[in-house]
């Protein structure tokens, strides 16, 4: 999910419509609640937070479940996310308890490979804080090849989307004097050169997209103010997505071969320009395109739609040669570099200096592949010695070598860190994490449910082992479907030992909306074929009953943001078939969603309720508005966060008021800090941690599986 200003129907839809959406606007007793930080708001949040919190914590289970989450979170033997710098460097950003809001440092990658490496701090983010008297939260940072000496730290005030951005130089380990400084705003921004950075942000008062994004891309030299800067492209403030992005190409070496400009339309159509000559010129690429990566001359980029002028498919990884794409771009050939089968996805491109680097699922089962262009062909490799039948990523990539950091991970098996050349194959394990949880009693399996179109839907299911099926494990289900975002094992610390350990069950549905099959999957669940994604949760959910690996009363869901909005429908439309739910900083109300918070970045996601076709399909799930007297809800907890300036805290105080006048029993927590995440550090996802898993015991291990 991604992110804020108003939307007035008025502009882009029929006089009636706006006029008839502002009636019902009108009638919603709860719209305070969408001032962000109001004090008649946060005060309400104040005491639903001091009633959930003296009955979550009062149960006997919390203090140890907080224990065990502070503990996991806390680790000084966590694998750290390391990025490569310069020649010779590993840098990394860092939170434990000694550092709650975290410190930036860097290793080699010789002291790396010890077990315990010599870090050199860089910037202290906690002293820095204290110093300024300023709640800073760790956003950002982006640095200029090849040295990569000179950085823009980007600081957010309690974690909001919005950033303030500083001039670092890692020589110096301090902000430079004069330095590049931007105030808070939610700027796009890349390196040119020492002395000159691209940015996009609101240069004047106003000059924002509808989604609050910026649409001007300027240059800025190092000296000027922000109104000396000198235009390079404009969008439009009707753009919808998440804004305008400047992109600078470079070569293994740092030189510059092309300077770029991405324009979101809205959520998944976009344009791509080269900027900085006379006018901008438009690349000759499908709307339904994602530019990926530059490496050894070719420009690559994924489709996410059909393309028959090339030849080319919906899922399809392809290249042009950036020359003749620069010298003639309405003739110069499209390669294929890779088309996906029918059950595998992209999950991640990336490159290092000669490889073109892809995470490659094969029914939500991960491989890295990596090929070397040569002419028009491009040879297919894959790295063998990565662990198979798992989830795997790319952690980091070198510019200057062909050395890479990925990641396997799976459900029962901790996450090991490992390096490896793209070139020759040549694999080293560099980190392990300690098991942190016992999984000797717990096997995975992999099912499938039949949706309401006989859709097949893959699901993992974590379980005990010799534990007879007769409907009476307490069961987590989980699941997104949205955004194209995949579900793919991952190796939860939190979940393993607060929940699995424990004697539950965790369940990962790959519902439509997810990119676990390539970009046809998520399509299939757009806009007026959303209740595909929701038909889908629900055959998964009869399925777990039907096997009975579980019953509906000890059955719990949890999902965040789109996730979130998949929980008030589940609530709203199926409450028979669950006995938990937690909603995590969710969509809620999907009238007015997209006039709070970043909403009107999404329509391509959910359709726009300023258009009567649109708007019925979404009248027609919309949680807000579907809640009801009389109903079978369960209890639930919502959570949310005070300066969320993404999906706005307005959706879950609006669930939990509605639900309060309706007379249902729910628990609500909202963080006052933490933005889209609801945690600032880790002492606070610790707490929310705790918090949820007391929930989940109390309705589904005991104290709340008694018949509603």
């Amino acid at each position: 999910m991604m992110p804020h200003r108003l939307r007035l129907a008025l502009l882009i839809a029929p006089i009636w419509v706006a006029a008839a959406a502002l009636a019902a606007d009108s009638i919603d007793p709860y719209i305070w609640m969408e001032e962000i930080e109001g004090e008649r708001a946060l005060a309400w949040a104040r005491v639903e937070n001091e009633r959930s919190l003296k009955e979550l914590q009062a149960d006997p289970r919390f203090a140890k479940l907080h224990a065990d989450a502070l503990a996991i979170l806390n680790a000084k033997d966590r694998i750290p996310n390391v990025g490569f710098a310069g020649n010779d460097e590993l840098r990394n950003f860092w939170q434990d308890a000694d550092h709650v809001r975290g410190i930036w440092r860097r290793t080699t990658l010789e002291s790396y490979r010890a077990e315990s490496p010599t870090w050199e701090s860089l910037l202290d983010v906690d002293a820095l804080a204290k110093a300024e008297e300023a709640n800073w939260v760790w956003s950002d940072v982006i640095c200029l090849p090849p040295e990569d000496r000179l950085c823009l730290v980007s600081l957010s005030d309690a974690g909001k989307d919005a950033v303030s951005v500083r001039e670092f130089d890692t020589r110096s380990r301090g902000f430079v004097e004069g330095g590049f400084r931007l105030p808070e705003g939610k700027h796009r921004l890349a390196w040119l050169d020492a002395n000159t950075i691209l940015v996009a942000t609101e240069w004047e008062i106003g000059q924002l997209t509808t989604a609050g994004y910026p649409y001007i891309v300027k240059s800025l030299q190092r000296g000027q103010s922000l109104a000396e800067a000198h235009e390079l492209f404009r969008g439009d403030a009707r753009d919808g997505g998440y804004g305008v992005d400047p992109i600078v190409l470079r070569d293994a070496e740092g030189a510059v071969q092309a300077v770029m400009a991405s324009r979101p339309l809205d959520t998944f159509t976009g344009e791509y320009y080269f900027i900085g000559g006379e006018a901008p010129a438009k690349l000759p690429l499908p709307l339904q395109s994602t530019i990926k990566t530059y490496v050894q001359g070719k420009l690559t980029f994924t489709l996410e739609q059909d393309w028959p002028a090339r030849s080319l498919k919906e899922g399809d990884l392809a290249a042009y040669g950036l020359a003749a794409l620069k010298s003639d771009p309405e003739h110069a050939a499209a390669q294929l570099v890779l088309r996906p089968g029918p059950r595998e996805s992209i999950e991640e491109v990336a490159s290092t200096r000669t490889r073109l680097l892809v995470a490659l699922y094969e029914n939500v089962k991960g491989a890295i592949v990596a090929f070397e262009p040569k002419g028009d062909i491009w040879v297919r490799a894959k790295l063998e010695q990565l662990p198979g039948n798992s989830s795997v990523g790319i952690v980091a990539t070198s510019d200057r070598s062909d050395q890479l950091i990925a990641s396997v991970a799976s459900f029962l098996t901790p996450t090991t860190q490992w390096l490896a050349d793209g070139a020759t194959g040549r694999v080293e394990r560099l980190k392990a994490l300690a098991p942190r949880f016992d999984a000797a009693n717990h096997l995975v399996e992999q099912l499938e449910a039949t949706s309401k179109d006989g859709t097949k839907i893959p699901y993992f299911v974590v379980r005990p082992k010799g534990v007879d099926l007769v409907g009476a494990a307490p069961t987590l289900l989980y699941a997104y479907g949205g955004f194209q975002i995949s579900m793919t094992p991952w190796y939860s610390s939190i979940i393993g030992k607060l929940w699995l350990e424990r004697g539950g069950t965790f369940v990962v549905a790959n519902i439509r909306g997810g990119g676990e099959f390539g970009p046809a999957w998520h399509n299939a669940g757009l806009k007026e074929n959303r209740q595909k994604v929701y038909d889908d949760f629900f055959a998964v959910s009869e399925h777990l009953i039907a096997r009975k690996i579980t019953s509906a009363l000890r059955l719990g869901i949890m999902g965040g943001s789109n996730g979130g909005l998949l929980m008030g429908v589940a609530l709203t439309q199926r409450p028979e078939l669950y006995n938990a739910v937690v909603i995590q900083v969710p969509l809620f109300d999907m009238i007015r969603y997209t006039q709070i918070g970043a909403g009107a970045s999404w329509v391509g996601e959910y359709g726009d309720p300023a258009i009567p076709a649109e708007r019925a399909v979404l009248e027609r799930y919309s949680p807000y508005q579907k809640l009801r007297a009389g109903q079978r809800y369960p209890e639930v907890f919502l959570e949310t966060s005070s300066t969320d300036d993404r999906v706005h805290p307005a959706h879950a105080r609006k669930a939990a008021a509605r639900l309060a006048e309706l007379g249902y029993p729910y628990l609500y927590y909202e963080n006052m800090e933490g933005g889209h995440s609801a945690a600032a550090n880790l002492n606070q996802a610790a707490l929310i941690d705790a918090l949820e898993f007391t929930y989940l015991s109390r309705r589904l291990i005991g104290c709340g599986c008694e018949q509603p």
